[in-house]
């Protein structure tokens, strides 16, 4: 005897089989495997009519669950929603303030149509709730409706409401209803033709200042940054009233919450430019120390954060933390990124009382196994010798020691710094030049050589092999990098200028081989220039070549100025994190349905302009030919440009570019044109017309030597030998 299985039910069946079910646990424990089933990403939108029918309960846990549901399934099922409105219009005139609230939080986040005009009702019932955990919930509520539909918002008075909110008793209240008029504005103001008398704009006056104030100490930690992100906004000219914000603000740095303190350091930093008191302008700074050393024992990604924003806050005020070196010293497990921002704050920190202890800890992280951060450090070392100059001396010999080391990354990034320290104190460190040139064979990477080569160029008159030296590099010229040819050039030519009796063969050399056998144009270009100069005028050569350069020096700033007091009215936001304005980052790169139906719109478009060119291409009409330099006009006979062009429209490619489903527009469009009869015989054997690019003698030069002549060929070649099959592609 054979059974036969029936048909397998699948889970959603089994579910929605519970959630009918007579058993009130049962149907609870279905609701919660549906949710379940939802957080992993499982689509059980189907159970939508069935998990609805258990929104009428007295079990707030249950609530809770379908109201979830709800809230994550409303947009795939918008004709259902209706019929949870009856439920949610009940709920807010429910005893319980907990249900109460429940209802208008969830309403305000359904974001369907449908459902919109039915929150005005409750919302007007909850704004004016006796309870302040109701209120503060409609408050957001208001927020969420204007995105969705402002001029209900406006029909309504909501605006208004929230306005006289703001004076409520309870101070979670007042700080939630300054988040919704912020974000309100924040919506208003991100519009390219809102009116500065647009009701929704929030402008904080002197009476809402003193409820804000008020209300500040007693809320929230995400209720105390609304409200200080509204201090910030605010605008007087009173220095006393100024004064008055920064004081009541300072008991902010206390905080836990590091979002809060840098909310507070806002504030005060804007508050601060109307103060005209230095001495009351050191005390808010000195009181803004403590907290910020404190959110250096945060984790590291909180740290590193926090150590962006105390970089740019120091570009400000550089006394901020001048006591403080000790604490960005680095500790052997912070990552790479931490350690790097901590290395630039000591370099700012860096002063004559605590540069000997610098020096200690980054000659420490020299000899680190992490070969980033050991270059790192270098480069601290010699960002300090060019800050502070009685300490110049001390970091050439910790310089020195690592460069007796041997090691070659170290050595290298050594070279360079040396290069920098040389051009801020020219003529003082000489004596050190032959250790620099000892280690000539360790320098592999082209940063390092182009530093050693300028040191030898430049003090050419007193090293005594000098010409030896670049007559290494002078031998291995074309299989050195760019920068590394352009630094022997120069070097080279300033050794001719200081001893020409030793390198006349050496410069001449040079010469030949960077016009000749260089392949890089600035190379040979700045090779010209010095053979046009030789030839011509030595005086004027050496005016140019060995000129006084100014000394370099450390920017205080890596940002201007009207830069850094925009981002430091954005601490703690990304802007004060990347160093960047806001619009350079937000509002790009996100992909929304409209932003998709614009581009397949565009696309569209550009399809359309495409064919319609083709097709005029192919169809020889007159057109003007952008490429025909010649002054003599075309004959009245003789059609001119692309329509005297003969094609091919039987082929394959032309019945793609007139369909516009080609593949390659541009290698179809070439094929489609005669090769080698008609449209050969009228080119001309000049694709560049009457534009000549060498005139008799090519560029001509100064001096009559092989360059130019070679020049002159190597010019004029390519378009002698240009065969007349050459097609469009052969005239860009």
């Amino acid at each position: 005897m054979s059974f036969r299985a029936g048909p397998r039910k699948g889970e959603n069946y089994e579910l929605s089989q519970d959630l009918n079910s007579e058993y009130r646990d049962k149907r609870k424990d279905a609701i919660k495997r549906v949710i379940a089933s939802m957080t992993v990403g499982k689509d059980v939108s189907g159970l939508f009519p069935d998990v609805l029918k258990n929104m009428q309960t007295d079990d707030l846990e249950q609530k809770k669950l379908v109201y979830l549901y709800l809230m994550n399934y409303a947009k795939t099922q918008p004709e259902l929603v209706i019929l949870a409105v009856n439920t949610f219009v009940k709920d807010s005139d429910d005893p319980n303030p907990l249900v109460r609230a429940l209802a208008i939080r969830t309403m305000g986040m359904l974001r369907a149509e449908k459902i919109i005009d039915y929150v005005s009702d409750p919302l007007q019932k909850c704004l004016r709730d006796d309870n302040p955990y109701v209120r503060k919930t409609a408050a957001l509520c208001v927020a969420k409706l204007y995105d969705l539909k402002p001029e209900l918002v406006l029909e309504n008075g909501f605006l208004e409401q929230l306005h006289d909110m703001i004076a409520d008793s309870n101070p979670m209240v007042v700080a939630n209803t300054v988040a919704a008029l912020s974000d309100i504005h924040a919506s208003v103001t991100s519009q390219p033709d809102y009116s500065p008398d647009d009701p929704a704009l929030f402008n904080v006056t002197t009476n809402i200042l003193n409820k804000l104030l008020i209300a500040l100490n007693e809320c929230s930690e995400w209720g105390r940054i609304a409200i200080l992100d509204a201090l910030a906004r605010y605008k007087t000219d009173d220095e006393k009233e100024r004064e008055h914000i920064c004081e009541r603000v300072i008991p902010q740095f206390q905080h836990v919450n590091g979002s809060v303190v840098f909310a507070a350091v806002k504030v005060i930093m804007i508050h601060m430019r109307g103060i005209r008191r230095e001495d009351l302008c050191k005390q808010f700074i000195r009181k803004m120390a403590p907290p910020l050393v404190t959110l250096l024992s945060s984790p590291p990604e909180v740290q590193w954060v926090a150590l962006r924003n105390i970089n740019l806050l120091l570009q400000k005020r550089s006394d901020l933390l001048q006591n403080e070196m000790r604490v960005f010293f680095c500790k052997y497990n912070d990552p790479l990124y931490v350690k790097v921002e901590k290395l630039d704050i000591m370099v700012r920190l860096a002063n004559d009382n605590n540069v000997d202890a610098l020096l200690s800890e980054l000659k420490e992280y020299a000899s680190e196994v992490d070969v980033d951060f050991v270059r790192k450090s270098i480069k601290a070392i010699g960002q300090t010798a060019i800050k502070i100059d009685s300490a110049a001396e001390r970091c050439v010999n910790v310089l020195l020691d690592l460069i007796a080391t041997r090691v070659s990354y170290v050595v290298q990034e050594a070279m360079v710094v040396m290069k920098d320290i040389f051009r801020k104190y020219p003529a003082t460190y000489e004596g050190i030049i032959p250790t620099l040139c000892a280690n000539l064979d360790e320098l592999d990477e082209p940063e390092a050589k182009a530093s050693l080569i300028w040191i030898i160029g430049e003090y050419a008159s007193r090293i005594d092999n000098a010409d030896e030296l670049l007559n290494m590099f002078v031998d291995t010229f074309t299989e050195e990098s760019y920068p590394v040819q352009l630094q022997t050039l120069t070097a080279v030519v300033k050794l001719f200028l200081k001893k020409p009796d030793v390198s006349q063969g050496l410069v001449q050399r040079i010469l030949n081989t960077a016009t000749k056998d260089c392949d890089s144009p600035d190379v040979r270009d700045r090779a010209y220039i010095y053979w046009r100069l030789l030839s011509s005028d030595p005086a004027a050569a050496k005016g140019v070549v060995l000129a006084q350069r100014p000394p370099i020096s450390l920017s205080r700033t890596t940002v201007s100025p009207v830069l850094l007091e925009e981002l430091l009215a954005e601490i703690g936001t990304l802007a004060s994190v990347y160093h960047k304005p806001a619009e350079t980052f937000i509002g790009r790169g996100r992909v929304g349905a409209d932003s998709v139906q614009r581009k397949g719109q565009d696309l569209v478009d550009d399809r359309l302009a495409t064919q319609k060119a083709l097709q005029t291409v192919a169809a020889g009409q007159q057109s003007e030919n952008l490429l025909d330099f010649d002054d003599v006009p075309a004959s009245d006979s003789q059609p001119s440009g692309l329509a005297a062009t003969t094609i091919i429209p039987q082929t394959p490619a032309a019945a793609n570019l007139l369909a516009g489903t080609s593949a390659n527009p541009l290698d179809d469009l070439v094929s489609i044109f005669g090769g080698g009869t008609t449209g050969a015989a009228s080119a001309p054997q000049n694709p560049f017309g009457g534009l000549a690019f060498g005139g008799e003698n090519g560029f001509g030069s100064p001096v009559n030597s092989a360059p130019p002549t070679s020049l002159g060929s190597s010019v004029a070649s390519p378009v002698q030998t240009q065969k007349p099959a050459d097609d469009l592609l052969g005239l860009f």
